[in-house]
């Protein structure tokens, strides 16, 4: 898939602000400080598209971004983040279980995880969670290029041992990425233009 355009059309403080439904819709949400926004930049070709900050939990309402006037990217704000108070705590968890429950064009969730480290059980349990919600999902190790290959694929095999020992689900498909080398770009993009 070639990115023609990419505009940013609005932030949303709830479901009931998000704009109205119509084209299919590709969520991106992953723990704080786990690359997302620089993700999106590297997807789009856009280098300001969504704001990228040192200070972890920066995402705060949902950001809604109309790629080739085709489909739109959801930027939905960052999970486990500890610094902020437990009742921004509380609102961003409303927020995003909202969004991801009742969202009718939501066609697929990218959660987003750092290759870097062996499983949080905060992605474990969240991750948990889409799939008993029956949440269309897909995991993507971000940051692939900080650790040798072999590691990478330590830790996903870790991740996905997880998730069958505790909940016997099946394994998602996975994509592995760096915002810096622009690895797993194009197998992102070409998986999205097969889901619209």
């Amino acid at each position: 898939m070639r990115i023609r355009s990419a505009d940013f059309d609005t932030s949303a403080t709830d479901i009931s602000t998000c704009p109205p439904p119509g084209l299919p819709e590709f969520t991106f949400i992953g723990r704080s400080n786990v690359g997302k926004s620089s993700l999106l930049n590297l997807l789009t070709g856009r280098k300001g598209l969504a704001k990228v900050s040192a200070r972890p939990g920066h995402t705060q309402l949902i950001n809604f971004f109309t790629i080739n006037e085709q489909w739109r990217l959801v930027d939905l704000p960052g999970y486990g983040y500890a610094r902020v108070s437990k009742a921004a705590q509380e609102k961003f968890a409303d927020l995003i279980t909202g969004f991801l429950l009742k969202r009718t064009v939501l066609t697929r969730v990218f959660v987003l995880i750092d290759s870097r480290h062996e499983p949080h059980r905060i992605d474990l349990e969240f991750v948990s969670w889409l799939a008993g919600c029956g949440v269309p999902y897909v995991l993507v190790f971000t940051k692939v290029d900080k650790l040798k290959p072999n590691a990478v694929t330590k830790n996903i095999g870790l991740f996905a041992a997880a998730l069958k020992d505790d909940w016997n689900t099946d394994m998602p498909e996975v994509f592995r990425c760096s915002s810096e080398t622009g690895a797993g770009r194009a197998e992102l993009l070409a998986f999205i233009g097969s889901q619209i």
